[in-house]
């Protein structure tokens, strides 16, 4: 069995449809890329997956443990982590102080991470770990979130576009990060707008379009298959 189960979901923002009956799986320790145009809907299954959307029909189950209903921390309790796209730090609190929120007790069977792994991954947050978060790059922003949700010790991390204007050496940065976290047996769903980097971390990909999942496949078959590519994520 998967470790994460998507089933049926359906999601609205008011009287808008946005996700149409998602069904998605997730491996355990797998590296998933979710692609596809802006307004596709693939932020919105992320956070739809977290509770912050609420889902209006279908399951989320994480483990055999049925997510879907339950409120957002109680999920990241459960083992389901969410790093967003916005970089939500907390901008009057230091790097280090902003790190100890994010450490929790984490589901069983999880890495169990600390603040000196951390360190290890981002030495710029080291140098920086007394400076209120605030005050960092965009770069400096997502380096702590990424870290920030790592030390909840999730089974499965979701992350929404992480390299959004970042400096090509720091994007570097961030997806050897994101390898390592599926080596050490995480799995992670992630959202990412540069093809590229999207099929060199992944094992497998999934488009989506219109709200739906339109491929589902390995980056060596998504790359065999121009109509896909041009009908669904590449820009008229």
């Amino acid at each position: 069995m998967s470790l994460l189960q998507v089933k049926g979901l359906h999601a609205h923002y008011g009287k808008s449809h946005i996700l149409h009956g998602i069904d998605m799986e997730v491996p355990e320790a797998a590296i998933v890329s979710l692609l596809g145009r802006n307004g596709s809907g693939r932020s919105t299954l992320l956070k739809a997956m977290m509770g912050l959307v609420p889902p209006t029909a279908g399951s989320v189950t994480l483990d055999g443990r049925t997510l879907s209903g339950q409120r957002p921390f109680d999920i990241c309790r459960q083992g389901l982590g969410y790093v967003p796209e916005e970089r939500l730090v907390f901008p009057n609190l230091t790097v280090e102080e902003n790190l100890a929120i994010g450490v929790q007790k984490g589901a069983p069977g999880a890495h169990r991470w600390n603040i000196e792994e951390m360190y290890d991954y981002f030495p710029r947050l080291r140098e920086r770990r007394g400076i209120r978060a605030g005050y960092l790059s965009g770069g400096e922003q997502q380096m702590l979130t990424i870290c920030r949700s790592l030390l909840g010790n999730p089974r499965v991390l979701l992350i929404d576009e992480p390299t959004e204007g970042l400096a090509p050496r720091i994007v570097d940065v961030v997806m050897e990060v994101i390898l390592d976290i599926g080596r050490r047996g995480v799995a992670v769903v992630l959202v990412e707008q540069k093809l590229t980097i999207a099929l060199k971390v992944a094992q497998q990909v999934m488009v989506m379009g219109h709200g739906e999942l339109v491929f589902l496949g390995t980056p060596e078959e998504l790359d065999a298959a121009p109509d896909m590519r041009r009908n669904w994520l590449e820009v008229a």
